[in-house]
């Protein structure tokens, strides 16, 4: 779990990172999660974009993301999800 001081600290990382991939109408797949799992354990810090036609609420969405990758959930700030997994191999982001 994630004090504030650490999520406000990932948050201002997170700003000038681009999304990795969109949630679609399709939803949240097996094959998305693998996916957000090798790009977390590279970047530690991702960014997914929720896409106007996905036909579940982002809160959902944004829960099922980070439940399936075994992420912290930063920040669901419109349609963008903050995710952060501390990488056992690349660690890069010192949290305070």
């Amino acid at each position: 779990m994630l004090t504030g001081k650490q999520k406000r600290h990932l948050r201002s990382l997170a700003h000038h990172v681009t999304p990795v991939t969109q949630v679609g109408k399709g939803g949240v797949s097996a094959n998305m999660i693998e996916q957000l799992n090798l790009a977390l354990e590279s970047k530690e810090l991702i960014k997914v974009s929720i896409l106007q036609n996905c036909e579940e609420d982002k809160d959902v969405v944004a829960k099922q993301l980070a439940e399936g990758t075994g992420a912290e959930l930063v920040q669901l700030i419109g349609k963008q999800v903050v995710l952060y997994k501390e990488s056992t191999e690349n660690k890069q982001i010192e949290l305070p």
